[in-house]
């Protein structure tokens, strides 16, 4: 038999899985996940999840849910798709969109899986860096590249650096694109910053993508969705699997979204809590910690991978090490967390920056 890799297609060979290098830890802080659990909302989806056959497939398209996320939007069902994550939705749109080599703009350093679904689809991906020390566009390059792509994509706020992206520039964006435009707003609600999706009616190209895995805490069930024009959401519904929405997900997110206002005042305090542990990680001089419009920081440290390595070693807390990316060298991404975690952060650091004075002469 010929060896395996000979087998697969050449897209796909040269990929490694996915790893987000996970490790039992007192505090996973490594994720960007709502790390609040309240057990008031806990309960309410527990309880509609008791009434739910699991013996029937769940509706292809979630048509309930759908409804429910364009009353939110005053958008309308044939506007919204709901997807196993925000991540299979990415997937779809290269699978619908892409091959051929099809160009797709993509602005570093930004979420991964951008570049790794689209090369699996076989699309050419052009980078347009980002501003090495404020992360910023580059917006003249990026209305120019747009011009002729397939695709270009624009993540507000930035994963992993928090960058909030106006919504001037995403209009004009859209305006000089004669392609696809996709904003991926996974973080806005912690984002003092109104949605792209209100500008769907002036541009078809346009395609938002939102999640139930961060300020709802959904992380675990998987549910994202894309608020589009109705001709990209068919694309979408053509190439989809069917029923990648299992029931008890589809639920859980219906009651989630139910309760709203309890879930923006947990995104309130999420956010003083960013304040709170940015103002203090920036007391060290030894770090650099970027203004965030996210649940999470972006921090430069002395000696990051070994800072990683000590925080996960020593104190039992898991951050992500970005420090081998090209663009974010020297990083760790922090997500924020609650209250007695990001003291515990803080206290960590003092200890572990004491410690670095002495790494300097090994």
């Amino acid at each position: 038999m010929r060896d395996i890799k000979e087998l697969m297609r050449p897209s796909a060979a040269v990929l490694e899985p996915y790893d987000p290098k996970f490790t039992p830890v007192e505090i996973n802080l490594s994720a960007n996940e709502n790390c609040y659990a309240p057990v008031d909302i806990h309960d309410k989806v527990m309880r509609e999840l008791e009434l739910t056959p699991m013996n029937r497939y769940p509706q292809p398209l979630a048509p309930r849910l759908r409804k429910h996320i364009a009353a939110l939007y005053r958008a309308t069902p044939e506007q919204v798709i709901v997807g196993n994550g925000g991540d299979e939705l990415i997937f779809n749109l290269f699978l619908a969109f892409g091959g051929g080599g099809a160009k797709i703009v993509n602005c570093p350093p930004t979420f991964s899986i951008y570049r790794l679904y689209a090369e699996l689809c076989e699309c050419t991906v052009v980078d347009v860096p980002r501003d090495p020390k404020t992360f910023a566009l580059d917006e003249p390059a990026l209305l120019a590249q747009a011009a002729d792509a397939r695709m270009t994509i624009v993540t507000t706020p930035n994963n992993p650096t928090g960058t909030l992206t106006g919504l001037d520039f995403i209009e004009k964006l859209c305006a000089a694109a004669e392609g696809l435009v996709l904003v991926d707003e996974a973080y806005l609600e912690f984002a003092d910053a109104p949605s792209a999706a209100k500008l769907l009616d002036r541009f078809p190209n346009l395609i938002v993508l939102r999640t139930f895995s961060k300020a709802f805490g959904l992380a675990g069930c998987r549910v994202g969705y894309v608020l589009a024009s109705p001709a990209v959401i068919d694309a979408l519904a053509a190439v989809r699997q069917p029923y990648s929405v299992n029931v008890l997900s589809q639920i859980a997110a219906e009651t989630v979204l139910k309760q709203l206002p309890r879930v923006q005042e947990l995104v309130a305090e999420i956010v003083e809590q960013r304040a709170f542990l940015s103002e203090e990680l920036s007391k060290f001089d030894e770090l650099t910690v970027w203004p965030s419009a996210a649940n999470f920081l972006l921090v430069r440290v002395p000696h990051a991978h070994r800072v990683w390595e000590t925080l996960r070693d020593e104190h039992s807390i898991l951050v992500r090490d970005f420090s081998s990316t090209p663009g974010l060298e020297g990083c760790l991404r922090i997500t924020v967390g609650r209250p007695e975690e990001n003291v515990a952060v803080v206290e960590a650091f003092m200890d572990i920056l004491a410690l670095a004075e002495d790494w300097e002469d090994e």
